[in-house]
């Protein structure tokens, strides 16, 4: 098999790979992401024991057990291109042979769970609850430069959601969406009874968001639009900035991703969490004790 260029995939000295700075053995099966690095030791102070502790850049890595389950959790940063990095170092790093720099003949798929924030656009997904994507929206560009098999259902709502924006906005408002569904393993055995619903991943934080602070946006009524969208009985629940692209990725590398959103706030109210720290950390706890039971 051709060996992988080594400007395709870089790697440090001592051979790890080049952003998160790890070794194959470095990573348990089942990944937690988080997006904030700060919120990395706030989920691994619940593991049994620490392992190993890592960091580059924005990319801190601990991996340790919890209960005897091997565990890595490792901060992403905010946004699809960041997740662009992470996901195709960790695929790299069990599925790529770094001496030959050849795809191994056996590969194998990770359990890729992410807990992060979100802000709710219906009333009724509630503030300080946990909603589980069952698919994302991805308003950024990063799945456009991958080949990825999307089923005849999810094109359907990609171009439902397409039309609409379309329709607003005109031919050159420049977002195209693309519609990933979750990893139906992971939603089975660790969605159950929590709300579920479609995340809007957005490739920024304020106009992209609906947000108008000082400079002038460009999309006026976005939130109003993403609330009244309907497709087959399925309306759009939340907005973040990472699900979508760690959908599209797992699918185009083979492996199972899960999003948990920590609803903080939510748009249709104007009503944000007066005690986030808390709810964060109480979130923390149950999704582990999900993650527990794989």
């Amino acid at each position: 098999m051709n060996s992988i260029s080594p400007t395709d995939l870089i790697l440090n000295e001592d051979g790890s790979v080049y952003h998160l700075n790890l070794l194959p053995q470095d990573v348990a099966d089942t990944i937690i992401t988080v997006g904030d690095p700060d919120r990395v030791p706030a989920v691994s102070r619940h593991f049994d024991t620490i392992e190993l502790k890592k960091g580059k850049r924005e990319f801190i890595t601990h991996t340790g057990t919890m209960r005897g389950k091997r565990l890595t959790v490792v901060s992403t940063g905010i946004g699809t291109d960041n997740i662009d990095i992470v996901l195709n170092e960790l695929d790299a790093l069990v599925n790529i042979d770094l001496n030959t720099r050849s795809v191994k003949p056996s590969l194998q798929s990770l359990n890729i769970i992410r807990i992060g924030t979100s802000g709710g656009v219906q009333p009724e997904v509630e503030v300080d609850s946990i909603l589980v994507s069952s698919a994302a929206f991805g308003l950024d560009p990063l799945m456009h430069y991958y080949k990825y098999d999307a089923t005849e259902e999810e094109s359907k709502f990609r171009y439902a959601l397409a039309d609409i924006l379309h329709a607003a906005y005109g031919d050159d408002h420049g977002i195209h969406p693309y519609y990933v569904s979750a990893g139906q393993s992971l939603l089975q055995k660790l969605g159950g009874g929590l709300t579920q619903g479609i995340t809007i991943t957005a490739p920024g934080f304020y106009a992209p968001q609906g947000r108008q602070v000082r400079a002038e946006a460009n999309t006026a009524g976005f939130v109003d639009r993403v609330q009244s969208f309907e497709h087959q009985g399925h309306r759009i629940t939340n907005l973040e900035m990472e699900t979508a692209g760690i959908y599209g990725m797992a699918r185009a590398l083979g492996h199972q991703a899960l999003s948990f959103n920590v609803i903080l706030a939510n748009r249709a109210t104007n009503v944000f969490s007066n005690r986030p720290g808390e709810i964060m950390d109480n979130a923390i706890i149950s999704i582990l004790e999900r993650i527990l039971t794989l």
